[in-house]
């Protein structure tokens, strides 16, 4: 599964400043999950999507690599964030790292790191411990200890269980980075979910939502790659307790099952892409909404577009930008990819969102 590097191809925009090296397996023997990101041997950094991954590899997607005209620095080094999948495959391609799979189980091109070319995993609650431990902290660290020592407090969860992911866990923040907090194990998100709903309904609380101008600035970011109108993003994000404000910071939550909860091994399930679809139907579950992957269940499907099945079942993301999206009973317009699932010998369908033109929105009720 795993590709052969090849050459940088010399019409490259820049050279990587670091050669590729392989570690012995034994070096990189650390989990990584949702949240976590990974440095590569050869510098590069990417964030850990999903809880199953296969066992030479972690699927994790490219956010930040070396460049001398980065807009961020850390330890004397620029970096250059990448925030589109087509930039991220582009610059893997033309560099000719293997990062890219055509992965049989999942059945699709993929984003990951071979784990003998890991140099480090960054562990979001390992991070968040020691930045409550340092006496030092700079404006925006000081806040995320705040924000997620608040949300243990009100929530009544270990501290173990909160994390920092993005840009502060691999130390490349600037003062206006958001507050990127990560909740681990079922129990404990929706402790805290709970306990952001009622802070966020207290007009006195220091956790505020969007006001319309910071939604407009998120939209703009958004729909490039998300298509949906003004109107329906504010409907939908004002509703949301993932996305807000701690003091005047921005912050995303993100709620991440355990991969015990989860249940699944590599190679269980096996996904087959069908093509495009769209679809419209009722929520009838949205039990997993909050989570990151996130999954509503549907029935009574009407295809829009693509082809038609009789057994799709649910609507699934790993981007957070789709966690409570649709609540139980909303019947909801998506577009997406839609997949054969196998799972030792039952075969059902879902659709899943995440690549550019993607999106999910509940129909409005008529008055």
């Amino acid at each position: 599964m795993v590709s052969t590097p090849q050459p940088p191809d010399p019409g490259s925009p820049w050279p990587l400043p670091e050669t590729l090296v392989r570690l012995p397996s034994a070096n990189t023997a650390t989990p990584a999950i949702e949240g976590y990101y990974i440095e590569s041997t050869d510098g590069l950094l990417f964030a850990v999507k999903g809880l199953v991954h296969p066992p030479e590899m972690v699927v994790a997607y490219l956010r930040y690599v070396p460049d001398p005209n980065g807009e961020r620095e850390r330890n004397g080094r620029r970096y250059r964030r990448f925030y589109r999948f087509d930039e991220q495959e582009r610059l893997l391609h033309t560099q000719g790292l293997p990062y890219l799979f055509d992965d049989p189980i999942l059945g699709e091109r993929i984003q990951g790191v071979p784990r003998e070319y890991i140099r480090k995993v960054y562990d979001p609650c390992l991070r968040m411990a020691e930045l409550r431990g340092r006496e030092i902290l700079d404006g925006l660290e000081r806040e995320a200890v705040q924000f997620a020592d608040l949300l243990v407090e009100r929530a009544g969860v270990p501290e173990r269980s909160t994390g920092i992911s993005g840009s502060i866990l691999v130390g490349l923040h600037t003062a206006h980075s958001d507050l990127d907090i990560v909740i681990y194990g079922s129990e404990h998100c929706r402790r805290v979910h709970k306990a952001l709903q009622q802070m966020l309904d207290d007009p006195e609380s220091v956790v505020k939502r969007l006001n319309e101008h910071e939604m407009r600035g998120l939209y703009i970011s958004r729909s490039q790659d998300t298509p949906m109108s003004f109107d329906d993003f504010i409907r939908l994000e004002s509703r949301k307790v993932i996305q807000g404000k701690f003091w005047d910071q921005e912050y995303f939550i993100r709620f991440v099952k355990s991969p015990a909860e989860v249940g699944e091994k590599y190679g269980e399930k096996k996904y087959r892409s069908l093509g495009e679809a769209q679809i419209e139907a009722p929520v009838t579950d949205a039990n997993g909404a909050i989570f990151t992957p996130c999954t509503y269940i549907i029935a009574d499907i009407r295809f829009i577009e693509g082809s038609e099945v009789n057994d799709l079942k649910e609507i699934v993301s790993f981007r957070g930008r789709f966690c409570e999206q649709a609540r139980e009973g909303e019947r909801v317009i998506a577009r997406g990819k839609l997949e054969m699932v196998d799972w030792k010998g039952e075969v059902y369908h879902r659709l899943v969102l995440g690549r550019p033109g993607d999106f999910m929105v509940p129909v409005r009720t008529q008055r």
